[in-house]
């Protein structure tokens, strides 16, 4: 279907490949950067276990006569690993997902910067490698993003497109396991134990076939992280990006996580890397030095996460068809806006929206909850659990229309947003309301009789006793 990516790979854009050959051409020089060992470390031991990413001919590393291309093919894409057998759990990351399917489908854009947003007080919501060569990220201010990048071609988001896409790759993927859990709409985590006989094959080859499907039955890219849990399997898909494949074992974890800062460990974000860093540990080797009771005297229960992610440790299981817990939409306004008419207005169109994807999902909304950014960027939020499951437009506007109106009092806004939270399965949607049902029936008997009466006298019928 798409016959111009060939066997060699889909080059996203031409300022990009010069990435491709460095990452496909030096693999010691990409080992010793992540300090996994060069691949003269690893030839010292003989039969490490390898194989190739274009043929997925599998393979023994000898000391004797090592291997810098597949002795089948040539290939220079070969991964070789002392636990490349054993490993099965893996996070498979799309590169550059929007941006990518945008260029799949204009190739004229291949060579240009894009930006997946809109409007200059809106967000950028995926960059190409081309924008980010200019210092574009997602979640920069659009302002920000066009002024590093003036050159870049803005493209308004295509949901509807983009998980089109993440639909069929997900598909795919449950081709491979029964054992797939998304995280968004282009990543997931993957469990293959067990699979090797199934397929024919060990866990890390199959995923390259995988991805390698996906690239030609599809025109998308993507990474794989592959190790023995889905923390580490995370931190390895981004190691290698674009179109890249990174193993982290057992036995390097401990090594490669000490020189790394606490910021990369699962769950720790801003405010708790701030209080570390404050007291003062920025790197995770000294969390490896310190006892999980400490640990846990300093910082309660998280201390036990920290203990164990800081060593390689995280007994999460692959869920497969995780639940959604949240449907919300959002927009961000051209310019400040201050009457409530006019949010009013915003919000109703939002309400359809979280309607229309209640109703696609199968879902029923518990609660809202309203999203509020003031012009100087301070967020509120307000929440309010409805009576009964909906996914009717005009409750979940009736359910937010009050906390609106109590928090616009001629303030300023720059973003409004709606969200349907504590979600219910869709046949607990909308039940009858019989109080109401009966005003309608009493409504509609009082109707005919006075019908009957105008025509026909006050005395054609009376009430029974």
């Amino acid at each position: 279907m798409y016959q111009r990516f060939g066997k060699s790979g889909y080059s996203l854009i031409a300022s990009t490949r010069f990435l491709y050959r460095h990452y496909l051409a030096i693999p010691a020089a990409y080992a010793a950067l992540h300090g996994f060992g060069t691949m003269h470390d690893m030839q010292e031991d003989e039969g490490i276990s390898a194989f190739c990413r274009d043929c997925f001919n599998e393979f023994q590393q000898h000391a004797a006569r090592s291997h810098s291309r597949c002795p089948k093919c040539a290939s220079p894409r070969i991964i070789a690993h002392h636990e490349l057998r054993t490993l099965s759990l893996a996070h498979i990351d799309c590169d550059a997902f929007y941006a990518t399917i945008e260029k799949r489908d204009n190739p004229s854009l291949l060579n240009r910067p894009v930006i997946i947003g809109g409007g200059k007080r809106g967000v950028v919501a995926a960059a190409c490698y081309v924008a980010r060569l200019y210092g574009v990220r997602s979640a920069m201010p659009m302002f920000k993003a066009l002024s590093a990048c003036p050159a870049a071609v803005v493209i308004s988001p295509n949901m509807a497109k983009y998980q089109a896409v993440g639909r069929e790759i997900r598909a795919m993927m449950r081709d491979l396991t029964p054992l797939v859990q998304p995280v968004s709409i282009d990543e997931a985590f993957l469990d293959l134990s067990g699979t090797e006989n199934v397929h024919g094959s060990i866990a890390a080859c199959s995923l390259a076939n995988l991805v390698q499907r996906i690239e030609q039955n599809l025109g998308i890219t993507a990474s794989v992280g592959l190790s023995y849990n889905k923390f580490l399997a995370k931190i390895a898909s981004d190691l290698d990006k674009p179109r890249g494949f990174a193993i982290l074992g057992q036995s390097e974890a401990i090594h490669f996580l000490a020189q790394k800062p606490v910021g990369l460990l699962w769950g720790v974000g801003k405010t708790l890397e701030s209080k570390l860093r404050r007291d003062g540990i920025s790197q995770i080797s000294q969390l490896q030095n310190l006892e999980e009771r400490d640990l846990v005297a300093r910082y309660g229960s998280i201390g036990t996460r920290l203990y164990g992610f800081a060593r390689g440790e995280d007994n999460r299981k692959v869920i497969p068809n995780s639940e959604t817990k949240s449907i919300s939409s959002e927009t961000t306004f051209s310019e400040n806006i201050t009457e409530l008419d006019a949010l009013k207005e915003r919000l109703q169109f939002l309400c359809e929206k979280i309607a229309e994807r209640l109703t696609l999902k199968k879902y029923a909304a518990g609660s809202i909850v309203l999203k509020l950014k003031q012009a100087n960027f301070r967020l509120l939020t307000r929440s309010r659990q409805l009576q009964t499951p909906t996914q009717r437009a005009d409750i979940l506007y009736d359910t937010a229309l009050p906390l609106l109106e109590a928090a616009a009092q001629g303030t300023a806004f720059r973003l409004i947003g709606i969200g349907a939270a504590d979600l219910e399965d869709a046949d607990k949607a909308d039940p009858p309301d019989l109080f109401q049902q009966a005003e309608q029936d009493k409504h509609r008997i009082n109707k005919a009789l006075k019908a009957v009466r105008d025509k026909h006298g006050e005395a054609a019928i009376r009430k029974g006793r």
